[in-house]
């Protein structure tokens, strides 16, 4: 076939999802191209393996940012999903939907039906809760969201020590309330990784209607006049064009979604010029308002032998933690990276939380790299709303390449202020009297980084991406200048195309951005159908 009711670009955490459920009454022809392979390597499907794929050439992007001013003119290794579930066959597996005040500001800046109250339904459906069914949870969604089940000593002395702060116990940080210290769900699956591939398009994959194209790079958007009307993509050295009857939907993420915008003519009018790109329809806002939760690293020297380090430090405990998995699909292997959190107010005066701790029984230097030797734990601060605005454009007329990424990380005072004050809470959570025995030394950034100068510094020399870019094909209304798509997800000015994944978030959500996806996805499909009939 060549010709399809709906041609979705982008295989990943979106598009998998629209590829179910546009296909799923069999009434509409519907193909997902994917860049990307297979999600056939193993290690993909192992919480763990999150550290093999971290740097793999073959199913993560591997991007950088530009060399970034705030951050000492580093260029950012920003990792991406490049296969069948996008990130979400690649990343931390935390499942986390926000705070309330996210959703109901979104809808205060004129995106009519996205208030908290109004996604809520849309988060119940696709959940299937281990835990069950409530005014907050589904159980009967395709996405699963499973407790990490056996407790950590590190882990309970966490929120042991948040009590003495005052910072309560929190077991549902989606639920009435996120501020808190518990342990994560993940979207995990009786011991295996439940991304949106596995969840969503591994049940639809046998549907007549649905195609699915994968090591398939899409060029540009095909229109007449001003209306999508296909995609032109290329697979294993050949170029194909595929019709769209009713709509083109782009799900490629928050940098190459406005990517294909801007190669394709639609996009900021002086950038499409430059490179002799034939405007379609000009729209400044494609590609600007990039934001991301940059997080800085604390890393503390543990007293005893506890921590995921002193496991994969040691052939035999390695041996019996793939035995433990192999046999009872738990254990370290079962669990990934973080298992401990904590969504905090670094001003008493605040109303909600603007901080988030990952707390990690391990350490190494960056996020996927090998773990220390000695034993080791982490707390991964990250201010949940940064003021910081960076943007995507195209380097060249060339789709292979990747554009130029600007995140301009602390490029505010209060993104400062608010980094430091975070770090400072981490010092004061391994003082407390139960965590401080498991702490030998502060190991990054060392006791030698006092003032709040110093610890930004640290945080230039030594802060990366907690993998959260978001917001370059924003969602507004008309009278917002930068507005990329309606609260329909529409692309302004132009028919048959809409944009859905991350890059449509007008403000960073407060906290990890795979569950609000996911829910996004869902709502776009019933707009998409409800305009189908």
């Amino acid at each position: 076939m060549t010709t399809f009711d709906y041609v979705i670009v982008g295989g990943g955490t979106a598009g998998c999802v629209l590829a179910n459920r546009l296909s799923a009454d069999g009434r509409h022809a519907v193909l997902l191209i994917e860049a990307g392979p297979r999600d056939s390597y193993p290690w993909i499907h192992i919480p763990i393996g999150y550290a093999k794929t971290m740097f793999h050439p073959v199913y993560n992007w591997c991007f950088k940012t530009e060399p970034d001013p705030g951050m000492h003119g580093r260029q950012i290794y920003w990792p991406r999903g490049r296969t069948l579930g996008g990130s979400s066959a690649i990343n931390g597996l935390i499942y986390i939907r926000g705070q309330h005040a996210d959703y109901d500001h979104w809808a205060s800046l004129g995106n009519t039906g996205w208030s908290h109250m109004e996604v809520l339904p849309y988060f119940r459906k696709l959940e299937h809760n281990t835990r069950g069914s409530d005014a907050w949870h589904g159980a009967d969604g395709p996405q699963w969201a499973s407790d990490i089940g056996a407790p950590h000593e590190l882990v309970e002395s966490l929120i042991a020590a948040g009590a003495e702060l005052g910072i309560p116990r929190n077991d549902d940080f989606n639920g009435a309330t996120q501020e808190g210290v518990g342990y994560y769900q993940l979207t995990t699956r009786r011991g295996f990784r439940c991304s949106t591939a596995v969840a969503y398009l591994r049940p639809a994959r046998r549907r007549a209607n649905l195609s699915v194209e994968t090591n398939a790079q899409a060029t540009k958007i095909t229109f007449d006049g001003r209306r999508a009307t296909g995609v032109v993509y290329r697979q294993r050295g050949r170029e194909h064009t595929v019709a769209a009857r009713r709509e083109v939907i782009v799900a490629a993420g928050a940098l190459q979604s406005p990517q294909l915008l801007q190669l394709s003519g639609v996009g900021p009018a002086p950038l499409l010029q430059e490179f002799g790109i034939p405007v379609v329809h000009a729209l400044p806002g494609v590609g600007e308002n990039l934001q991301d939760h940059l997080q800085a690293r604390v890393i503390f020297r543990c007293t005893k032998p506890i921590t995921t380090n002193d496991t994969l430090n040691s052939w035999w405990r390695k041996m019996a933690m793939g035995v433990q998995y192999a046999l009872t699909r738990t254990g370290p292997m079962a669990v990934g990276i973080n298992q401990g959190g904590i969504f905090a107010r670094t001003d008493p005066a605040l109303t909600r939380p603007d901080v988030q701790f990952h707390f990690a029984t391990l350490s190494s230097d960056m996020a996927g790299s090998p773990v220390h030797t000695f034993p080791g734990f982490t707390m991964s601060v990250c201010q949940l709303r940064p003021e910081s605005r960076g943007y995507v454009r195209i380097k060249t007329t060339d789709p292979i390449v990747a554009p130029a990424m600007q995140p301009h990380y602390l490029s505010t005072p209060r993104d400062r202020a608010t980094l430091v004050a975070g770090i400072r809470l981490a010092r004061q959570l391994a003082a407390t009297r139960a965590l401080s025995p498991y702490v030998d030394i502060e190991y990054m950034p060392g006791l030698h980084a006092a003032t709040d100068d110093d610890l930004i510094e640290f945080a230039r020399a030594k802060g990366a991406t907690i993998f959260h870019p978001s917001g370059t094909c924003k969602m507004g209304p008309s009278s917002d200048p930068l507005a990329v798509v309606d609260p329909q997800l529409r692309v302004q000015g132009v028919a048959g195309l809409r944009v859905v994944d991350c890059s449509i978030m007008p403000t960073l959500v407060s906290g990890n951005t795979n569950a609000p996806v996911t829910m996004i996805a869902e709502k776009a499909a019933d707009m998409i159908l409800s305009d189908a009939t």
